[in-house]
């Protein structure tokens, strides 16, 4: 998952870094006008079909639509408004409630008239910040300030109006590099200082594929190298990928979570869910028309033969025997696929050695591909040794960043993956070492597949009650509401002892429905951020629209509720125990996206309560907040986390120099502060967990969030006294089981 999540995100950076060109580009020189494929006409009505016949909402793509997927594109292209003009926005609203009307008649061509006025728009950019960047010696004496966060602010006027609006962007680009490399040099010179003598010689001893740099270029030039980079990957959308972003704009009209995929954006969606791919074993990013290798993934082909090392570039791939198709300035999406394919097949690649900076020497070097397991998202557990109270406790612990199974294989295949069987593997091993806690960890678990959450929860809840299954979660789709219980063929009740769930405002979707159902059954903690994600709907992916070339569908099918009858849309999975994390207050959640569902009730479900874990809630806040009153390193992440609120919060930055010095230096003591604290847990007053160093994967020592969580854990052991679940859970209505089948 790392490969592809890194290349993604370097993706996604480029796109938002700031605009610099290397060369004058006029308006005349930009990329040639794109047309869309005969049969996207089809497509388009196929999928506006679908929308309408199988969206919960069941609602026609009307006029109301229309804007909603005219807002959608244009924020698309547009988000800061910044490339497109006032009289360009003008010129699109002619279309704005007529999108529905076009397509039904399978007219697709408004997207590609706006796609084409875009790169004509990015060419007159290119021109000005070239001829900006090599005329300009930008004053950072001047006290003025530049909006950065633009999403609500009208389009420029004028091109005067624009090119002011760029010029201060580049201004902030630029102050940005001067002072973090001023910033590093500090700090490498303040760590040089404090380094001892047989360190420093290790160190220049060491010498290994690690210490491998690139060349720094000044800020003018980085900013430069970072235009063409970007422009390289502005310009690299073919039809189909202009097609692609049309109908997810008219998908997501509907809700923030139907879209469209293309046949390769499928690929890439299956492997989210598997975790496991065929190709090398090698991040990529651009650079300078060629793919360059930023990280050799450990135990993969590549890191396996040896000869090809971090900063190679890729100009050239070849399938087995057969000829070399030169990739330098393709598109990257289209390289990386060449590069994937079957297990144990050969690709050869055409290599330029780090060390030659001039491209003239090329290399030929033949790959074996093979599976690729991308174990960053796969579940990692350990046991934590916690002494509080005076008394030693050794809890478990399990991060999982996200609920993943391998749809296509059967348990018996050896390559077959599901979180829940890892994470119940885990739990096995508390069991056997006896553990007398555990922690969950969902932060940053954005969800994924739906039976999963419910394999998942069963491992803590018990299989049935008086002979009838016991609810994990609510489906509301047009058949009516039905119950996803707990399968009575897979083990249950795994593990019987004290449940904490950390959760955060990034655990989305399975991730509410596992920690909603231990809430309300009483069998589990919710501690982390005021609330969860609040992401309350499912998704279904329809494989065929039509022939394969058409794509695939994901369309919000269904609501899902917590056994309680509440919707985890919108308003998530409230927390028990709130230790905010730096999302605690960021612009981000179900509420905050575009076209979001509301939230809904339904009647319940009945349902027995496991435990009554969450009856000690009032007396583990008490005892956290008296532990973290005088805690210095949780008043450093408070601070820190309001830091970051208000520099979301904020509109503009400085873009003079003292100001904007000062800013920073407070950013990095904070982060270092958080980051790499080096206090003992004696300098921690009161009685505080000794929580063992080197936490690997599942977190950092100074992770002071998951400390207190396990000291609370601590607690509740304490006030429970060390028991395990009753042997009978508590049931006080039989309305559940009239409601949804079975005898009490």
């Amino acid at each position: 998952m790392k490969g592809k999540c890194e290349m993604k995100t370097r993706v996604l950076l480029a796109a938002s870094a700031i605009w610099i060109a290397a060369v004058s580009a006029a308006e005349t020189n930009a990329p040639a006008a794109l047309a869309p494929q005969p049969y996207y006409g089809r497509v388009a009505q196929e999928i506006v079909k679908r929308l309408e016949r199988k969206h919960v909402l069941r609602h026609p793509f009307d006029d109301a639509m229309s804007r909603r997927a005219w807002t959608n594109l244009v924020e698309s292209y547009d988000y800061s408004h910044m490339v497109f003009r006032k009289p360009d926005i003008e010129r699109f609203a002619a279309m704005e409630a007529k999108i529905d009307d076009a397509l039904r008649s399978g007219d697709v061509s408004f997207v590609y008239e706006m796609h084409g006025l875009f790169l004509r728009r990015i060419a007159e950019r290119v021109d000005f910040v070239t001829n900006l960047l090599m005329k300009t010696e930008f004053d950072f004496s001047v006290d003025e300030d530049y909006q950065w966060k633009r999403k609500d602010s009208d389009w420029p006027a004028t091109q005067a109006d624009q090119d002011e609006l760029w010029r201060k962007r580049i201004k902030n680009e630029m102050l940005s590099i001067v002072l973090n490399r001023e910033l590093d040099k500090e700090e490498a010179d303040k760590e040089e200082a404090e380094k001892k003598e047989p360190e420093k010689k290790e160190a220049e001893e060491k010498g290994d594929d690690d210490d491998f740099k690139e060349p720094e270029l000044t800020p003018k030039d980085n900013l430069l190298k970072r235009y063409r980079q970007y422009v390289q990957v502005l310009t690299e959308p073919d039809e189909e990928m202009v097609f692609q972003r049309y109908m997810s704009a008219v998908c997501q009209a509907y809700d923030p979570h139907s879209d469209y995929m293309t046949p390769t954006r499928k690929e890439d969606f299956d492997m989210d869910m598997s975790l496991s791919l065929c190709g090398v074993g090698a991040v990529l990013s651009m650079d300078d028309g060629a793919l360059k290798i930023v990280e050799v993934m450990k135990g993969g082909p590549i890191d396996r033969d040896r000869r090809i090392k971090r900063g190679d570039k890729i100009v050239g791939v070849g399938q087995g025997d057969g000829p070399i198709e030169d990739v330098m300035y393709k598109p990257m999406r289209k390289s990386i696929k060449k590069i994937r394919g079957p297990k144990g097949s050969k690709v050869v690649l055409e290599i330029v050695p780090r060390s030659d900076p001039s491209g003239a020497t090329r290399k030929r070097i033949a790959i074996i591909r093979d599976e690729i397991k991308l174990d960053e998202q796969a579940a990692t557990g350990r046991v934590e040794k916690v002494v509080c109270n005076g008394v030693t406790n050794s809890f478990g612990y399990v991060k999982l960043p996200s609920f993943y199974r391998t749809f296509d294989k059967q348990p018996d295949d050896p390559s077959f993956r599901s979180c829940s069987f890892d994470v119940a593997k885990y739990v096995a091993h508390f069991n056997a070492v006896d553990s007398q806690g555990m922690i969950l960890d969902l932060r940053g678990n954005g969800g994924g597949a739906l039976p999963e959450a419910v394999f998942l929860a069963q491992l803590f809840l018990w299989p049935s009650y008086r002979g009838n299954p016991i609810p994990v979660v609510l489906i509301r789709d047009p058949r009516g509401l039905q119950a996803l219980p707990v399968f009575r063929d897979q083990p249950c009740f795994a593990y019987r002892k004290p449940l904490i769930v950390l959760t955060d405002r990034a655990s989305a979707s399975a991730s509410e429905i596992v920690a909603g159902v231990l809430k309300d059954t009483g069998r589990a903690l919710i501690v982390g951020d005021h609330s969860t994600h609040g992401k309350g709907t499912v998704q279904e992916v329809i494989n065929r629209i039509g022939p394969e070339k058409f794509g695939s569908v994901k369309v919000t099918t269904s609501r899902f509720y917590r056994v309680n009858g509440s919707s985890t849309q919108v308003k998530g999975v409230e927390a028990d125990i709130n230790l905010p994390s730096f999302l605690e207050e960021l612009d981000i959640g179900e509420d905050k996206l575009p076209n979001a569902l509301p939230w809904t009730r339904v009647g319940g479900a009945p349902h027995p309560r496991v435990w009554n874990l969450n009856d000690y809630a009032g007396a583990l806040k008490a005892l956290s907040e008296a532990r973290l009153k005088d805690n210095p390193k949780y008043a450093a992440h408070l601070k820190l986390v309001k830091l970051f609120h208000d520099n979301t919060a904020s509109k503009t930055v400085s873009l003079e120099r003292a100001k904007r010095l000062a800013q920073m230096r407070e950013e990095r003591e904070m982060r270092k502060a958080e980051e790499n604290a080096d206090m003992e847990d004696d300098d921690f007053p009161g009685d505080t967990p000794s929580v063992g160093s080197g936490r690997g994967k599942g977190g950092k020592r100074d992770d002071v969030v998951l400390t207190e969580a396990f000291n609370i854990l601590a607690d509740l052991v304490k006030l429970t006294g060390g028991n395990d679940a009753p042997d009978t859970p508590d049931a006080t209505t039989s309305a559940f089981w009239s409601i949804f089948g079975g005898q009490q």
